[in-house]
């Protein structure tokens, strides 16, 4: 969507007219939902903002911090020491997979975008690990392919694509699930963090790192820098936003959702999935301000 829509349980009537003259001079929208979560304990919390404020936790288990939220909230994936694959909702915890990897915090699960199935690493010990797909409720799970992007998966909204870094930060690498081919990135040297894919696979949203950067111990990130690259040809592209930026992530549609750091407040800073350009600025909720950004609702 050019412009996001859904404002705290209401849509945001715009019209072509409105929209037009958004792009000429961004407009400031109310804040639409989105998914958060921080790291308490020994667990996540993830904060689900819609309307209202939910919040769901997991941890326990021998839990790393090896989890996804699914896109619109209100469901969590997480993997727990046995390697067990859970959903958590506000009803209860079950386990959908039992062969999923487990050992490091970057092996996380990824939801698909409507939020029906979960990509997920198995165990093995290979460098090119099998990623499996598994429904919500369970069942058998479908082989993906295998991959040396096994960390911090990343699924388009098209579900033929999924972004992953290489365990030794060498590298991001797109799986296609039709074709069951894994190919690496050009252009990324070396980064900690995938955050997202464009709805087809050919951008990503990474946070790239230098020779000299810490590879941090692959956790996922409250914020980070984030940079943008062409898939196909490995051309770094132009974030054109001011300020310290913080995150950013791709809506269903191609919609590329910019996170500015702020004083009392983050923004988000929208940018047309055509043209790149800004077309609304949106306040974040005041208690959104030292969360992690997961998802945008709208």
């Amino acid at each position: 969507m050019k412009h996001l829509a859904l404002a705290v349980g209401a849509a945001l009537a715009v019209s072509a007219v409105a929209s037009t003259a958004a792009v000429a001079s961004p407009t400031r929208a109310t804040t639409p939902g989105a998914v958060y979560f921080g790291y308490k304990g020994s667990g996540v919390e993830v904060t689900t903002h819609q309307g209202g404020l939910s919040k769901l936790s997991v941890g326990g288990g021998g839990f790393i911090a090896q989890f996804a939220a699914a896109p619109g909230g209100g469901k969590v994936a997480w993997i727990d020491g046995k390697g067990r694959l859970h959903v958590k909702t506000a009803t209860g915890d079950r386990v959908v997979a039992a062969n999923a990897a487990y050992g490091g915090p970057c092996l996380t699960p990824t939801w698909s975008a409507d939020g029906k199935r979960i990509a997920y690493v198995t165990k093995g010990n290979a460098t090119r690990a099998t990623v499996a797909l598994v429904g919500e409720n369970g069942g058998r799970p479908v082989v993906a392919g295998r991959t040396a992007g096994v960390c911090h998966l990343a699924w388009s909204a098209d579900g033929r694509t999924l972004a992953g870094y290489a365990g030794d930060t060498r590298g991001v690498y797109l799986l296609n699930t039709a074709s069951h081919v894994s190919t690496k990135v050009p252009g990324i040297r070396l980064a900690n963090h995938v955050d997202s894919v464009s709805p087809k696979g050919d951008r990503v949203v990474v946070h790239a790192i230098g020779a000299n950067d810490p590879g941090g111990d692959g956790s996922w990130p409250l914020s980070y820098t984030p940079s943008l690259y062409d898939t196909r040809t490995g051309k770094k592209i132009t974030i054109p936003v001011r300020g310290t930026l913080i995150g950013a992530r791709f809506l269903s549609d191609g919609t590329l959702v910019v996170r500015v750091k702020g004083r009392s407040a983050n923004t988000w800073v929208v940018l047309d999935p055509d043209t790149y350009k800004v077309s609304q600025r949106v306040p974040e909720i005041g208690q959104a301000k030292n969360l992690g950004l997961l998802s945008v609702i709208g």
